[in-house]
Protein backbone atom coordinates (compact mmCIF):
# COMPACT_ATOMS: atom_id res chain seq x y z
CA UNK A 1 0.00 0.00 0.00
CA UNK A 2 1.43 3.04 -1.37
CA UNK A 3 1.37 6.30 1.52
CA UNK A 4 -1.17 8.07 -0.54
CA UNK A 5 -3.60 5.09 -0.01
CA UNK A 6 -3.36 5.22 3.61
CA UNK A 7 -5.74 6.80 5.63
CA UNK A 8 -4.76 10.09 7.89
CA UNK A 9 -5.17 7.37 10.84
CA UNK A 10 -2.53 5.20 9.20
CA UNK A 11 -0.30 7.79 8.37
CA UNK A 12 -0.39 9.11 11.65
CA UNK A 13 0.64 5.49 13.33
CA UNK A 14 3.53 5.21 11.38
CA UNK A 15 4.85 8.07 12.48
CA UNK A 16 4.16 7.58 15.90
CA UNK A 17 6.26 4.33 15.61
CA UNK A 18 9.18 6.30 13.85
CA UNK A 19 9.49 9.65 15.98
CA UNK A 20 12.00 10.09 17.61
CA UNK A 21 12.83 13.70 19.81
CA UNK A 22 15.61 14.08 22.06
CA UNK A 23 15.81 15.90 25.17
CA UNK A 24 18.01 18.12 23.79
CA UNK A 25 17.36 21.43 26.40
CA UNK A 26 19.50 20.82 29.80
CA UNK A 27 18.24 22.33 33.03
CA UNK A 28 21.00 23.93 34.80
CA UNK A 29 19.24 23.98 38.33
CA UNK A 30 17.88 20.69 37.96
CA UNK A 31 20.37 18.78 36.37
CA UNK A 32 18.69 17.30 33.76
CA UNK A 33 17.39 17.09 30.29
CA UNK A 34 14.01 18.08 28.47
CA UNK A 35 11.99 18.79 25.34
CA UNK A 36 9.75 21.56 24.39
CA UNK A 37 7.55 22.19 21.93
CA UNK A 38 9.87 23.59 19.21
CA UNK A 39 11.96 20.32 19.46
CA UNK A 40 8.85 18.23 18.62
CA UNK A 41 7.78 20.69 15.46
CA UNK A 42 11.52 20.23 14.06
CA UNK A 43 10.84 16.50 14.40
CA UNK A 44 7.62 15.89 12.96
CA UNK A 45 8.46 18.35 9.67
CA UNK A 46 10.10 15.57 7.91
CA UNK A 47 7.47 13.16 8.73
CA UNK A 48 4.25 15.31 7.93
CA UNK A 49 6.03 16.15 4.41
CA UNK A 50 6.55 12.72 4.09
CA UNK A 51 2.87 11.71 4.44
CA UNK A 52 1.46 14.79 2.70
CA UNK A 53 0.28 16.01 5.84
CA UNK A 54 -0.49 19.35 7.18
CA UNK A 55 0.18 20.32 11.47
CA UNK A 56 -1.77 23.56 12.63
CA UNK A 57 -1.52 25.16 16.06
CA UNK A 58 -4.50 27.09 17.55
CA UNK A 59 -4.59 28.62 20.76
CA UNK A 60 -7.74 30.05 22.56
CA UNK A 61 -7.89 31.89 25.87
CA UNK A 62 -10.39 30.45 28.33
CA UNK A 63 -11.20 32.12 31.74
CA UNK A 64 -12.26 29.54 34.45
CA UNK A 65 -13.63 30.03 38.06
CA UNK A 66 -11.40 33.15 38.64
CA UNK A 67 -8.26 32.27 36.27
CA UNK A 68 -6.74 32.57 32.60
CA UNK A 69 -5.94 29.40 30.80
CA UNK A 70 -4.33 28.87 27.23
CA UNK A 71 -6.34 25.96 25.43
CA UNK A 72 -3.71 24.89 22.33
CA UNK A 73 -4.73 22.69 19.39
CA UNK A 74 -2.61 20.52 17.54
CA UNK A 75 -4.82 19.88 14.21
CA UNK A 76 -3.13 17.12 11.66
CA UNK A 77 -4.86 16.92 8.27
CA UNK A 78 -4.43 15.19 4.78
CA UNK A 79 -7.10 17.69 3.24
CA UNK A 80 -10.31 15.56 3.59
CA UNK A 81 -9.91 14.03 7.19
CA UNK A 82 -8.11 15.64 10.68
CA UNK A 83 -7.42 15.17 13.84
CA UNK A 84 -7.17 17.46 16.76
CA UNK A 85 -5.65 16.80 20.27
CA UNK A 86 -6.40 19.56 23.01
CA UNK A 87 -4.24 20.61 26.14
CA UNK A 88 -4.60 23.19 28.85
CA UNK A 89 -2.09 25.16 30.49
CA UNK A 90 -3.12 28.11 33.18
CA UNK A 91 -1.67 31.08 33.34
CA UNK A 92 0.44 31.94 36.36
CA UNK A 93 -1.38 34.11 39.08
CA UNK A 94 0.98 36.50 39.78
CA UNK A 95 2.72 38.60 37.07
CA UNK A 96 6.65 38.22 38.47
CA UNK A 97 8.69 39.97 36.47
CA UNK A 98 7.13 39.37 32.83
CA UNK A 99 4.13 41.21 31.02
CA UNK A 100 0.46 39.66 29.92
CA UNK A 101 2.12 39.11 26.55
CA UNK A 102 4.92 37.02 28.17
CA UNK A 103 2.59 35.26 30.62
CA UNK A 104 0.57 34.04 27.90
CA UNK A 105 3.09 32.65 25.92
CA UNK A 106 4.88 31.06 28.63
CA UNK A 107 1.16 29.12 28.54
CA UNK A 108 1.02 29.15 25.43
CA UNK A 109 4.44 26.90 25.09
CA UNK A 110 3.82 24.50 27.54
CA UNK A 111 0.02 24.04 26.25
CA UNK A 112 1.12 23.03 22.58
CA UNK A 113 3.73 21.10 23.70
CA UNK A 114 1.05 18.67 25.46
CA UNK A 115 -1.23 18.90 22.71
CA UNK A 116 1.66 17.73 20.38
CA UNK A 117 3.06 15.18 22.99
CA UNK A 118 -0.80 13.71 22.87
CA UNK A 119 -0.79 13.97 19.16
CA UNK A 120 2.31 12.08 18.43
CA UNK A 121 2.14 9.81 21.19
CA UNK A 122 5.59 11.79 22.45
CA UNK A 123 6.35 9.68 26.06
CA UNK A 124 7.14 12.86 28.39
CA UNK A 125 8.87 9.85 30.73
CA UNK A 126 12.48 8.47 29.89
CA UNK A 127 13.83 8.00 27.09
CA UNK A 128 14.07 4.67 25.11
CA UNK A 129 17.59 4.86 24.43
CA UNK A 130 18.13 5.28 28.28
CA UNK A 131 16.29 3.08 29.92
CA UNK A 132 16.96 0.96 32.33
CA UNK A 133 14.73 -2.27 31.40
CA UNK A 134 14.37 -3.41 34.98
CA UNK A 135 13.32 -0.44 36.13
CA UNK A 136 10.07 1.39 34.89
CA UNK A 137 9.83 4.04 37.30
CA UNK A 138 8.50 7.26 34.90
CA UNK A 139 10.26 10.58 35.44
CA UNK A 140 9.23 12.94 37.10
CA UNK A 141 8.24 16.34 35.39
CA UNK A 142 9.47 19.60 35.10
CA UNK A 143 7.67 21.47 38.11
CA UNK A 144 7.82 18.08 40.64
CA UNK A 145 11.75 18.26 40.10
CA UNK A 146 11.29 22.08 40.43
CA UNK A 147 9.50 21.60 44.26
CA UNK A 148 12.07 18.96 44.90
CA UNK A 149 15.34 21.24 44.41
CA UNK A 150 13.18 24.42 46.05
CA UNK A 151 12.25 22.34 49.25
CA UNK A 152 15.78 20.87 49.76
CA UNK A 153 17.48 24.52 49.31
CA UNK A 154 15.03 26.46 51.34
CA UNK A 155 15.00 23.23 53.94
CA UNK A 156 18.98 24.58 54.27
CA UNK A 157 18.49 28.16 54.60
CA UNK A 158 15.98 27.24 57.49
CA UNK A 159 18.17 25.17 59.10
CA UNK A 160 21.33 27.64 58.84
CA UNK A 161 18.21 31.02 60.17
CA UNK A 162 16.59 28.77 62.82
CA UNK A 163 13.63 29.92 60.87
CA UNK A 164 10.80 27.92 59.72
CA UNK A 165 10.38 26.53 56.13
CA UNK A 166 7.46 28.74 55.67
CA UNK A 167 8.96 31.96 56.56
CA UNK A 168 11.65 31.12 54.06
CA UNK A 169 9.30 30.29 51.06
CA UNK A 170 7.26 32.99 51.52
CA UNK A 171 10.39 35.38 50.84
CA UNK A 172 12.07 33.94 48.49
CA UNK A 173 8.16 34.02 46.60
CA UNK A 174 7.76 37.73 47.57
CA UNK A 175 11.05 38.50 45.97
CA UNK A 176 10.11 36.78 42.77
CA UNK A 177 6.72 38.27 43.22
CA UNK A 178 4.56 34.97 43.59
CA UNK A 179 1.91 34.35 46.18
CA UNK A 180 2.78 30.57 45.61
CA UNK A 181 5.28 28.10 44.73
CA UNK A 182 2.56 26.67 42.38
CA UNK A 183 2.26 29.73 40.60
CA UNK A 184 5.99 29.81 39.46
CA UNK A 185 6.41 29.73 35.98
CA UNK A 186 8.71 27.12 34.17
CA UNK A 187 10.96 30.27 32.43
CA UNK A 188 11.31 31.29 36.26
CA UNK A 189 12.12 28.24 37.86
CA UNK A 190 16.13 29.07 37.28
CA UNK A 191 15.66 32.15 38.56
CA UNK A 192 13.95 31.22 41.86
CA UNK A 193 16.54 28.59 42.67
CA UNK A 194 19.17 31.19 42.16
CA UNK A 195 17.56 33.53 44.91
CA UNK A 196 16.97 30.16 47.51
CA UNK A 197 20.66 29.41 46.73
CA UNK A 198 21.84 33.18 47.42
CA UNK A 199 19.91 32.99 50.32
CA UNK A 200 21.91 30.38 51.94
CA UNK A 201 25.41 31.27 50.88
CA UNK A 202 24.47 34.66 52.99
CA UNK A 203 23.07 32.67 55.55
CA UNK A 204 26.19 30.06 55.75
CA UNK A 205 28.38 33.29 55.65
CA UNK A 206 26.55 35.01 58.05
CA UNK A 207 26.67 31.68 60.40
CA UNK A 208 30.38 31.27 60.23
CA UNK A 209 31.14 35.02 61.14
CA UNK A 210 29.29 34.47 64.22
CA UNK A 211 30.80 31.25 64.96
CA UNK A 212 34.43 32.73 64.02
CA UNK A 213 33.64 35.96 66.64
CA UNK A 214 32.36 34.01 69.39
CA UNK A 215 35.38 31.71 68.96
CA UNK A 216 37.72 34.16 69.03
CA UNK A 217 40.27 34.31 71.78
CA UNK A 218 40.31 37.30 73.81
CA UNK A 219 43.44 39.38 73.68
CA UNK A 220 46.09 39.12 76.11
CA UNK A 221 46.69 42.14 78.53
CA UNK A 222 49.62 44.47 77.85
CA UNK A 223 51.40 44.47 81.27
CA UNK A 224 53.12 47.40 82.71
CA UNK A 225 56.66 47.25 83.93
CA UNK A 226 58.22 50.05 85.64
CA UNK A 227 61.79 50.76 84.15
CA UNK A 228 63.35 53.44 86.84
CA UNK A 229 65.19 55.70 86.25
Amino acid sequence: MTTEELTIQQKLIHIQSELKVPKNNFSEYGGYNFRNAEDILKAVKKHNLEHGLLLTLTDVPLFIEGRFYIRATATLTDGKESISIDAYAREAESKSKMDDSQLTGSASSYARKYALQGLYLVDDGIDSDSMNQDEEEPEKTEQEVFFEYFKHYANGVAELTNKPYEEIEANVLGVNTFARIEDVTPDMYAQVIGTVKAMGKRAELQLKERVAEETKAPKPETKKFTWGK
